[in-house]
């Protein structure tokens, strides 16, 4: 777990080893959420990079086998 410092201007850094893990890119958009006393900082993916992360899913067994 990393812990970082507010600075007088309201900004934080996210540890180099945070940015590596999630991959994060200089320039990139962040989305901030609080919520419950907590702020989530969550990154936003291009729809190009979401290419592909369903391969392999099957569309059987997603609802129920309705009985008329």
């Amino acid at each position: 777990m990393s812990t970082i410092t507010l600075s007088s201007k309201y900004q934080i850094v996210i540890p180099k080893d945070v940015r590596e893990k999630i991959q994060l890119k200089i320039g990139q958009k962040i989305v901030v959420i609080a919520k419950g006393g907590m702020v989530h900082l969550i990154p936003e993916r291009s729809v190009d990079s979401l290419k592909g992360f369903l391969k392999g899913m099957g569309t059987e067994d997603l609802r129920e086998d309705e009985e008329r």
